[in-house]
């Protein structure tokens, strides 16, 4: 079993940014296709931004142009830096991992994290 660490959540006013990291527990950053999802209250989980094992980006519509992942093999990790945050940005943030190619499918994701919670004031 590969657990999936996050952080870097917290309260922020609108416009401010943030940027959440996350670490899988077997070293492999690398070889799994690796997905940001966030789940406001009342509302489905929904994804955010992916990365697949070699590097493609995926973005949700309403973020493209804000958000941006990446990953450090080096370093073990992959973040989510989030720029001009807005009240609707207001969820719990996921890590999730799966050893292929990422989509926006939930359920094909083999491992995720406890979440993150991100908040942002007007």
């Amino acid at each position: 079993v590969v657990q999936l660490q996050e952080s870097g959540g917290g309260s922020v006013q609108a416009g401010d940014s943030l940027r959440l990291s996350c670490v899988p527990s077997d070293g492999r950053i690398g070889s799994w296709g690796m997905g940001w999802f966030r789940q406001a209250p009342g509302k489905e989980r929904e994804g955010v931004a992916a990365i697949d094992p070699d590097g493609t980006t995926s973005y949700a519509d309403s973020v493209k142009g804000r958000f941006a992942i990446s990953k450090d093999n080096a370093r073990n990790k992959v973040y989510l830096q989030m720029n001009s945050l807005i009240p609707e940005d207001t969820a719990m943030y996921y890590c999730a991992a799966k050893n292929s190619r990422c989509n926006w499918d939930v359920s094909t994701y083999i491992y995720w994290g406890q979440g993150t919670q991100v908040t942002v004031s007007s």
